[in-house]
């Protein structure tokens, strides 16, 4: 936990039998909050080429129908997480699989590598190909025993996690309500307005609720332990709903990109009162860093033009950090270095004459330094990394 901040000399006045740790070549970050990570889709990063459902049908749910292989899981939820912490990721959302075995391995790998995950049991009964949906009865009584057996311990906790309300009924989205009530603390995390062929089919289904927001808080309360992905093609009436419950939004800009899902109306959402952070998605996305998703979103903004909000390098900093932290509940624990916060950080120190070094090397202020870091910035530029105090390796 940081105890104290202030110069070397003063510090060292104050602390004289500390250990210290020489970090001087480089700079030293907030560990980031990844707000929205798939964990069965990092194998198949690099899917190029298709809209939002084109991608799910023939990429992305084959390879989590293969999670149904316990062992499979087992090496994928490794590689993950390897990922996350390579990249300086030391909190996330996680989406986890269709699978509760799968789900347990991803919260065993995460303990012993003392990540702080929050995730949970992806659950769907309609659309998805059929080894992938399950019921209402059998989705909350898996949810409840992987959250009796995870939540609140160490840093992981449970999320209750409907993959979208497009492959869920309504008696499934009831059970989802019921689980997200009846274990205390949880978090609830899903999808909403990622893409207009998505939106109206949510419609078709759904005629009865106002918006895409609705189909989900007709079945429980959407609050401030909610936090929705992407939300491009977002209503005015949404945004406010979403305000007014302190609900946040994950905004993932490489993905959206990608998929050509978007440009992410980010002023509205901030003119409307709603917090918004970063999530790499993956593997719609590129890639497990937040540095290349700030970049992105940099790109976004700026190519709105007057619709856009534009952002400096500590909007970005922001974003993937305390941002992300507040978001999930964690503001007072992590994503800055307060006093009395736990030291989650990132070293990054870039290759020795790399166009990063270069760049550090001739910087004139610190946003500066931080800019160059954001255009630049890479996972093989992060050297080090600590979660509560405790180096961590990839």
């Amino acid at each position: 936990v940081v105890a104290a901040r202030g110069t070397l000399a003063e510090l060292r006045r104050s602390h004289p039998g500390e250990q210290l740790v020489d970090l001087t070549a480089s700079l030293v970050l907030p560990g980031f909050v990844d707000t929205h990570v798939h964990f069965p889709q990092v194998r198949m990063i690099g899917a190029l080429g298709m809209p939002l459902l084109d991608w799910l049908e023939r990429s992305a749910l084959p390879e989590e129908a293969r999670l149904a292989d316990v062992d499979y899981a087992r090496g994928v939820a490794r590689d993950f997480l390897t990922g996350l912490v390579r990249a300086g990721t030391t909190t996330a959302l996680v989406f986890g699989a269709h699978y509760p075995a799968a789900v347990d391995v991803l919260f065993t790998e995460a303990s012993q590598r003392g990540v702080r995950v929050t995730a949970g049991l992806v659950v769907s009964d309609r659309i998805l190909r059929d080894d992938l949906l399950t019921t209402p009865e059998r989705a909350y009584d898996e949810g409840r025993e992987l959250a009796e057996r995870w939540h609140g311990s160490g840093r992981l906790r449970y999320a209750v996690t409907p993959r979208f309300s497009l492959s869920c009924s309504d008696v499934l989205m009831d059970s989802c309500g019921a689980l997200h009530k009846d274990i205390d603390g949880s978090w609830f995390t899903s999808h909403i307005n990622e893409n207009p062929a998505e939106i109206a089919a949510v419609t078709e289904l759904f005629p009865d609720s106002a918006d895409y927001l609705a189909t989900y808080g007709r079945h429980q309360p959407v609050g401030e332990r909610s936090v929705f992905a992407h939300n491009l093609h977002a209503s005015a009436a949404e945004l406010a709903t979403l305000a007014q419950a302190r609900a946040s939004v994950a905004h993932c800009p490489t993905s959206n990109a990608a998929l050509g899902s978007g440009l992410f109306p980010l002023r509205e959402h901030i003119e409307s009162g709603v917090r918004v952070a970063l999530g790499s998605d993956v593997g719609a996305g590129t890639g497990f860093s937040l540095l290349k998703e700030g970049l992105q979103a940099y790109f976004m903004q700026q190519l709105l033009g007057e619709a856009g909000l534009p952002l400096t390098s500590a909007h970005l900093l922001y974003l993937a950090t305390a941002s992300g932290a507040a978001s999930l509940g964690l503001a007072g624990q992590v994503g800055e270095f307060s006093i009395g916060r736990e030291f989650d950080a990132v070293w990054l120190r870039p290759v020795e004459g790399s166009t990063l070094d270069c760049g550090l090397r001739n910087a004139d202020s610190a946003d500066q330094a931080l800019a160059k870091v954001f255009a630049l910035g890479t996972d093989a530029d992060v050297a080090r990394v600590w979660i509560g105090g405790v180096e961590v390796s990839g």
